[in-house]
């Protein structure tokens, strides 16, 4: 008698066995960011991986487009702590509604000026530097607003879906950009990044509003921008983590600079080359981010040790002997990408407390990616310097050596905590 007045009991397994990162995927409005999350990342890699092809084209020069590339993420290292203090005073869905817009104009205007053959470096680099200032703002609040969707029940699971598909739609978008650029040419690029603009301001006035959690505001006054360097400085582990990030985007965020060389250069296969390299390295990224989602919190080793594996990866790849196994490596390369930004973007996420959170990703997001602007500035020296594969053999080794030494200073301060 007992046992079948438990026997209902028996449904409850089905819920446990949910894998963790689906419970964020009920809610409605997490639905409609990850869409735009995604669409938005994709269109805006499509102008970038565009921008830097057309440079290419006007100028012959690597250099030139380690310029652009340099032109695109420096706003963001100049800006970043100011931005981030806008995400944490203002309502983040209207940030991303008027950045949106900046980002659809830009495409259209970019589209209209490609096509017609007038076009010249200097517009182009113009644009680098309007697209760098809005993404300054944007990137940081699109990484905030995760917090206000699904409140703080869901926030692990969902900040790491969010950094993958993030990450994803920037490894994707080159890779599309490319078959784009060599069928149709940059025009078709750029259009296509305002025409997906347009639908993620579709996605972002579909959101409900009153399904929001909306966090409290930071405080208004003089030293706040201040605040955030002084929260970083004072919590050593996040420190490390978003230095950590600074130097992999430094000497490994260079695919645009590198890939376009090798296209060039070692393989002579043009544009056809240079959009294979981008869709198999966005492969990899869909299985770095399939992992990732299946790996969940990696821990701080597990981002240094994916870290230093994303370096090493780099560096055989430059050494491979035929297309095939340079094609193949770059698969690895991709995977190794997107498993390192999205275990140390959703680590540095869950460091910060919520009120700071916005100022603390400005920090981050800048040193990123005002690091893989210095990296394509470095990559494009190199590679004239030196050749395209010790270019590559260079980077790569660089990005291993910064694994081992923030991995050394993550250890000797784990081994003073447990001292203390």
């Amino acid at each position: 008698m007992p046992s079948r007045r438990t026997r209902p009991a028996q449904a409850a397994p089905e819920r446990i066995d949910q894998p963790r990162w689906y419970h964020p995927l009920k809610q409605h409005n997490y639905r409609l960011f990850l869409a735009m999350q995604l669409a938005g990342s994709l269109g805006v890699w499509m102008q970038r991986l565009a921008q830097d092809w057309l440079v290419l084209q006007l100028t012959g020069s690597p250099g030139a487009v380690g310029a652009a590339v340099a032109l695109q993420f420096l706003p963001m290292l100049v800006l970043g702590p100011l931005a981030g203090l806008v995400v944490d005073l203002f309502p983040k869905r209207r940030i991303m509604m008027a950045c949106q817009s900046i980002i659809v104009l830009l495409g259209l205007g970019l589209a209209a000026w490609a096509a017609s053959g007038t076009i010249t470096v200097w517009v182009v680099y113009a644009s680098c530097v309007a697209l760098g200032v809005t993404a300054a703002v944007d990137q940081p609040t699109r990484q905030v607003f995760v917090n206000e969707v699904v409140g703080d029940a869901a926030l692990r699971p969902a900040i790491g879906l969010n950094n993958a598909l993030s990450q994803l739609g920037a490894m994707a978008g080159p890779a599309l950009s490319g078959v784009l650029i060599a069928q149709a040419g940059p025009a078709a690029a750029f259009a296509s990044n305002a025409v997906i603009g347009l639908v993620v301001l579709g996605l972002i006035s579909a959101v409900r509003l009153h399904e929001l959690h909306p966090g409290t505001p930071a405080e208004r006054g003089r030293g706040q921008v201040l605040a955030g360097f002084r929260y970083v400085r004072e919590r050593p582990r996040l420190l490390l983590l978003i230095l950590l990030a600074g130097l992999l985007g430094a000497f490994g965020m260079n695919g645009p600079v590198v890939l376009a060389a090798f296209a060039q250069q070692v393989w002579h296969n043009g544009v056809e080359g240079f959009g294979l390299f981008n869709t198999v390295s966005a492969v990899g990224a869909l299985a770095g981010a399939l992992l990732a989602a299946r790996l969940g919190n990696m821990g701080r080793r597990g981002i240094v040790a994916a870290a230093g594996l994303f370096g090493l990866s780099q560096l055989v790849a430059a050494l491979m002997p035929t297309l095939v196994l340079f094609v193949a490596m770059l698969v690895v390369v991709g995977m190794m990408t997107l498993l390192f930004l999205t275990s140390a973007a959703t680590a540095v996420q869950l460091e910060a407390g919520p009120a700071i959170r916005g100022r603390v990703m400005a920090l981050y997001l800048p040193l990123l990616l005002g690091g893989h602007a210095c990296g394509g500035l470095l990559a494009g020296w190199l590679t004239e310097q030196f050749g395209v594969r010790t270019g590559l053999v260079a980077t790569g080794a660089l990005g291993m050596l910064s694994a081992a030494v923030v991995g050394l200073l993550l250890w000797r301060h784990g081994r003073r905590q447990a001292r203390v």
